[in-house]
């Protein structure tokens, strides 16, 4: 399993510590948002809508706030107007970055995310430069103990995924993003639940970085992580477990 990949199950379980204190509510609801308005409020034909309202209920929103944040999508109730936007550059290392956001100010966002790029010693680059270094994957985390490799191989294959990678702790299976609830669900029917199941970006390959300079780079990620209208941010580091552990 490679270094983001690491580190993207880190961040996972501080999710979960955020969702109890309700830090992560603002962010979903602003994902819903936007999206029941890119596309509309039928999670039925609207298929990240319907992603984004898994989500909600994942981290324990109440359903009141997820119905409100779809009808403000909507324009059902009067709010704010958000956006997505995306943004690419690079950080300590040479290691590429893209963040995905939603806004209600873009002059306010990309000055922030400017900012926090130059503090690291990295830069914030036009749309393109990073993006094509990434490709739309979904992925499944899944506790080790539960199954071994070989039969989880065969499970998942079977279900329509590509690909698994496994560490000492977790299985992390790859999915074409039309396929990946069919293949949640297969896990599910055999009482494997997934620690997380989302589309998200991958990396095609990966850059080692170490030491100092890594260290540089998780600042960085935690850094546009915390920033208010980010949602996600993907990068194609390899940081060795030694470093990944201490930051956890």
């Amino acid at each position: 399993m490679s270094g983001h990949s690491k580190w993207h199950n880190i961040r996972i379980k501080k999710e979960k510590v955020d969702a109890q204190k309700g830090r992560i509510f603002t962010r979903v609801a602003r994902e819903i948002i936007a999206v029941a308005k890119q596309e509309g409020g039928n999670p039925n034909v609207n298929s990240r809508l319907r992603t984004a309202l898994q989500r909600a209920r994942e981290v324990g929103m109440p359903q009141d706030s997820i119905k409100r944040a779809v009808q403000r999508g909507t324009g059902e109730i009067a709010g704010f107007s958000y956006e997505e936007v995306t943004y690419e550059g690079y950080g300590p290392g040479g290691v590429a970055i893209l963040v995905e956001a939603v806004t209600d100010n873009r002059k306010r966002t990309v000055s922030e995310i400017r900012a926090l790029f130059s503090k690291a010693g990295g830069n914030l680059g036009e749309s393109g430069c990073v993006a094509w270094m990434f490709e739309s994957k979904g992925v499944i985390l899944l506790d080790r103990k539960l199954v071994d490799e070989e039969a989880l191989l065969e499970l998942a294959l079977d279900a329509g995924a590509e690909d698994i990678r496994t560490s000492d702790t977790t299985h992390e299976i790859l999915t074409p993003p039309a396929r990946l609830e069919a293949v949640k669900q297969a896990l599910i029917q055999r009482n494997l639940a997934p620690e997380s199941a989302e589309v998200t970006m991958v990396a095609k390959s990966t850059v080692p970085v170490s030491g100092k300079v890594a260290e540089h780079v998780l600042h960085l990620m935690e850094a546009l992580e915390d920033q208010e209208d980010v949602q996600k941010v993907h990068a194609n580091f390899d940081i060795p477990d030694s470093v990944l552990e201490a930051a956890a």
